[in-house]
């Protein structure tokens, strides 16, 4: 199948990104300059003014090309993807954080993946040669390690990076997994790749570099740790 006969919508949650979703925008823009795309900006009630920015850069670049499709308040990057996901007008879906640690210069590597061998999902993998994580202290590398080799034990999924949240999707496959998801936060990643290994649809992989985000603090916690931990049981008991 041809590029240029997709459309793909790159949906982007937000929760006080102001400092970064003006680059991430332009920057997808200038990595997929021959593609049909949109953007799918998912705001959860942000104070900083991300809002007001997505709402600028729709004059500069129109209305048609970035969504802002917002929610009252912080619901969960679940329920997100589920809200963008009524949205889109692609056959394809990308999804993507806003911080900058997903560097939209992978997008071309991603389609082209596709392209190549059909896939029903290509998600960017930091474990593989070419992949790897640019910003994080030991201790976050070997906690984020060993939940993967955790998890690659326990479950078997048949791809390296499960937590990860830099993915490309055909359109019906998102709607298929995704209906099947229950988990909220940290661990939803894990449970839609894991899902869509059992469900026997055809995953590939593309390394990509992580950089840890350039403005704002980091979302993950200690809570998130514990929550990944209950939903790798569950994972364990349901699949």
């Amino acid at each position: 199948m041809d590029a240029a006969k997709n459309k793909y919508s790159i949906i982007v949650p937000t929760y006080n990104e102001r400092l970064n979703i003006a680059l991430i925008v332009y920057l997808i823009f200038k990595h997929l300059r021959d593609v049909d795309f949109e953007i799918i900006v998912v705001d959860d009630g942000s104070p900083d003014g991300t809002q007001e920015v997505v709402k600028h850069l729709q004059r500069l670049y129109g209305e048609d090309r970035i969504l802002l499709r917002p929610r009252a308040k912080k619901l969960g990057l679940g329920t997100a993807y589920i809200h963008g996901l009524k949205h889109v007008s692609g056959n394809f879906v990308v999804i993507m954080d806003a911080d900058l640690s997903h560097h939209p210069k992978y997008l071309p590597s991603f389609i082209k993946k596709q392209l190549e061998t059909g896939a029903s999902i290509v998600t960017g993998t930091r474990y593989v040669t070419g992949g790897g994580v640019h910003g994080w202290n030991l201790m976050r590398k070997l906690t984020s390690r060993g939940a993967n080799v955790l998890a690659q034990t326990l479950l078997w999924p048949g791809v390296s990076d499960l937590t990860g949240s830099f993915r490309l999707y055909k359109k019906s496959v998102l709607e298929d997994v995704i209906s099947s998801c229950v988990s909220k936060g940290y661990v939803f990643q894990m449970e839609m790749i894991v899902r869509a290994s059992r469900k026997g649809y055809h995953i590939e992989e593309v390394p990509i570099t992580f950089v840890d985000r350039v403005f704002g603090s980091s979302k993950l916690g200690g809570s998130e740790i514990v929550e990944y931990l209950k939903g790798l049981i569950y994972l364990m008991i349901t699949t």
